[in-house]
């Protein structure tokens, strides 16, 4: 999501920028699968010889002559559709941590079984990507209309050699980021109605509840989602982040910045570290954002009401929109509101 450059101080790009790492997401079906859409797939979902098509949030339609089925994705995009039971053939994207390990945007995918076109901001394959004979492009929207990280430069290329799909995951909330990958799915023939579709959407809504009795219950708390770099702090606007938005909605009160500047977030010197009193702390813990380990040598950071409290829980801001992707994640907020204490 949007992410500040945590490795420098120095900026990239705007699209770099939000990419480095750091406070970053039809009707009865989708009423069903938790979110509304403004797009839906026209052909038909259960054969692969019938033309197929997808009104993405672009407000362009993606056409072919059947059903795609060599889909290439964005990694946290491919974890989604995975998890809705559509399979990718390759990937582009934080995938594989430097030890090896799966990074966190991956999810359930067995990476071994995927081409990686790229692995961080700036790299993608276009000559793999040719190999793949891909049918469909999909990733998600932070900016406007700009596919996330596929290239500006060889962006022409790549989109010459198949449809696309951009989903927007900014300014809307979770469910109905979550009802769009349900839609995309279905129209690629997944069976929303498969078990472990619906128990992950009953997990998902029984976080939720969770959720919203715990901020009930503990109403007052004051939650800043954060993310750390080298030289700042950046405050997120929980207007701007799906999740956030989500939550929001749940009852959590958020702190929202008062100088957002680039849409996202307030950068805050750490010197001013400490401007927004807040009770418990959602920092970023992808792999690009400094963690409380890389934090704790900064004085103003350790004097933070809430890091002296021990009330620190890991934001994922980039998470995999589907019901197994983000239950987890309302779970674990759930339980560190649960057990936060008003220290501010």
């Amino acid at each position: 999501m949007s992410t500040p450059r945590t490795s420098t101080s120095s900026f990239m790009s705007r699209r770099g920028l939000l990419a480095a790492g750091g406070a970053l997401g039809a009707g009865a079906l989708l009423t069903a699968c938790g979110g509304g859409s403004k797009g839906s797939s026209d052909g038909d979902s259960d054969s692969a010889s019938g033309p197929w098509s997808f009104n993405d949030d672009r407000g362009e339609t993606a056409k072919a002559d059947r059903t795609p089925k060599k889909v290439v994705a964005f990694t946290g995009t491919a974890a989604a559709l995975h998890d809705f039971g559509v399979e990718c053939v390759g990937v582009f994207g934080p995938t594989i941590r430097k030890g090896g390990e799966p990074d966190p945007q991956a999810g359930d995918l067995d990476i071994d079984k995927l081409t990686v076109l790229g692995n961080a901001w700036g790299e993608f394959s276009v000559e793999k990507y040719a190999a793949l004979s891909p049918e469909l492009l999909v990733t998600n929207m932070i900016q406007g209309t700009e596919l996330w990280y596929v290239p500006e430069e060889s962006r022409k290329k790549i989109l010459g050699f198949a449809p696309s799909i951009g989903i927007n995951v900014t300014k809307v909330s979770l469910t109905q980021v979550i009802g769009r990958y349900a839609a995309l799915a279905d129209s690629l023939g997944a069976d929303l109605k498969a078990k472990e579709v619906t128990d992950a959407k009953d997990r998902f809504e029984k976080a939720s509840e969770t959720l919203r009795k715990a901020a009930r219950d503990n109403k007052g708390l004051k939650v800043l989602a954060a993310s750390g770099s080298a030289d700042l702090l950046y405050v997120s606007d929980p207007g701007v982040y799906a999740d956030l938005a989500y939550f929001k909605s749940l009852g959590v009160d958020f702190v929202v910045p008062d100088k957002v500047t680039g849409g996202f977030f307030e950068s805050l010197s750490w010197e001013n570290a400490g401007k927004y009193p807040a009770d418990l702390i959602l920092l970023d813990n992808r792999t690009a954002a400094l963690q409380p380990k890389d934090l704790a040598a900064k004085p103003t950071w350790a004097e933070l009401p809430a890091v002296k409290a021990g009330q620190i829980s890991p934001w994922l801001s980039e998470p995999r929109y589907s019901h197994a992707g983000c239950a987890p994640l309302v779970e674990a907020l759930a339980e560190a509101v649960q057990k936060a204490k008003k220290v501010a």
